[in-house]
């Protein structure tokens, strides 16, 4: 089904909710903003985000988590079938980009205008989602609004999460106005589907110059942790062979988990990678040999064998690093979340929505988390991607050319309209 889209109907949404929480810069190229939860630039963001689903004719609800749905339920659909739900997410990293999920968001909100423009009479209600807390900037690890409505997370213990001043969730979306009333939150378990339309945050689509990407696979991650502990001690007086520098054995643990990370793309996985992304050395002065590194890891890819493998080789790095230099080491992997395909029939949909409004598309699959794989765990979903200048996201730099933004819509639209059952 082809629904052309308003591109700037679309472009007017995403720049308004840009300016909640604009970064001023003296880059023109950039378009920064932070819109963190429960900041008074995600309260004008939620507000704004409501007013334009009210205007749209839709059914807005708050739940108990503050994600925000707004439900459009034409003459036409049986108000009791299971609806189709497609969104993202409206907050952002600490100076981010002004696309990553609000794209979604609106796109999602466009594709219902374009289907009432068009006269579409979908037999089942479409729902406009936004989730709390994707990006886990502020509370938890990410995908928070998501993961309590599918039941990933609990509730209750969802709302204590904290943020670096202490305030909990509950309280900052009590004071912001998005604490919905009672423990009721979404069931997506309740949806038929969900499409989530993001930007790529790589370059694949911009290299292959296609307008859409449809994702087969949203990448597993698994967080580790290391801790390495030698002697500290002068680093003037003490020679160097009487050392037990944690750091020295640190730097070989990067380098280990490097190299497992490129031998399991050789052999059997080109989408793995493995970072040793933060350390934390003590006592942390110069002139003083290190005596304890804290190490922490980040391990993804579509395939579970594989982030299992590179772990595995970290910690036998360690037990390396214990024999060879003296050194006594802990490893932790404290945190798995399991590689989440897509569903085929959405996906199927999604190119023969391309198809029809004469966009290109091509499969890839996900490096980063989003909302679309914990709803996956309960039903069907689809998560498609826009094509990003250079790559560049959690960055002002971050940018998809507004008709890109319209073209996946676009697929967007067609797709969500087809599962709902349209004419």
């Amino acid at each position: 089904m082809e629904l052309p889209v308003d591109t700037d109907r679309l472009r007017s949404d995403i720049e308004a909710n840009a300016a909640f929480g604009r970064l001023d810069l003296d880059d023109p190229e950039a378009h920064g903003r932070t819109n963190r939860t429960g900041s008074e630039a995600n309260r004008q963001a939620r507000d704004h985000l409501v007013d334009r689903l009210e205007d749209a004719g839709m059914d807005v609800t708050v739940d108990a988590i503050g994600n925000v749905a707004g439900e459009w339920v034409p003459e036409s659909a049986d108000p009791d079938a299971a609806p189709v739900a497609c969104g993202s997410h409206l907050d952002s990293v600490p100076e981010g980009g002004i696309f990553d999920g609000p794209l979604g968001v609106y796109a999602a909100l466009e594709s219902v205008r374009a289907m009432q423009d068009a006269g579409v009479e979908p037999e089942r209600p479409v729902v406009v989602v936004s989730f709390t807390e994707e990006e886990g900037a502020t509370y938890g690890n990410g995908l928070l609004g998501s993961s309590v409505a599918t039941g990933v997370t609990d509730l209750e213990e969802a709302l204590e999460f904290e943020n670096d001043e202490g305030e909990t969730v509950e309280e900052a979306l009590s004071r912001i106005g998005y604490h919905g009333e009672g423990t009721e939150t979404l069931d997506p378990a309740g949806w038929d589907a969900f499409y989530e339309l993001h930007v790529e945050q790589d370059t694949t689509l911009e290299e292959a110059g296609v307008d859409a990407g449809i994702v087969t696979t949203i990448t597993g991650i698994s967080h580790c942790e290391a801790t390495i502990v030698g002697e500290a001690n002068h680093a003037g007086a003490t020679a160097m062979g009487d050392r037990t520098d944690a750091l020295a054995a640190a730097s070989e643990l990067v380098l280990d988990v490097e190299a497992a990370a490129n031998d399991v793309v050789a052999e059997s996985s080109e989408t793995a990678v493995g970072t040793v992304g933060a350390l934390s050395v003590s006592p942390n002065a110069s002139n003083v040999v290190p005596g304890r590194v804290e190490a922490r890891m980040d391990v993804r890819d579509v395939k579970a064998e594989s982030m299992d493998t590179i772990a595995e080789a970290a910690r036998e790095s360690l037990s390396r690093l214990e024999r060879e230099r003296g050194v006594e080491t802990e490893f932790a992997r404290p945190s798995v979340v399991q590689p989440e395909p897509m569903s085929d029939r959405l996906r199927e949909i999604a190119h023969e929505s391309a198809d029809a409004a004469g966009r290109s598309a091509i499969d890839l699959h996900s490096g980063a988390a989003h909302d679309a794989m914990r709803v996956a765990r309960v039903t069907d979903a689809s998560l498609l991607f826009s094509p990003s200048r250079n790559g560049i996201s959690h960055n002002p730099r971050e940018w998809t050319d507004w008709a890109d933004c319209a073209a996946a819509t676009e697929v967007l639209a067609g797709a969500v309209a087809l599962v709902a059952g349209s004419e």
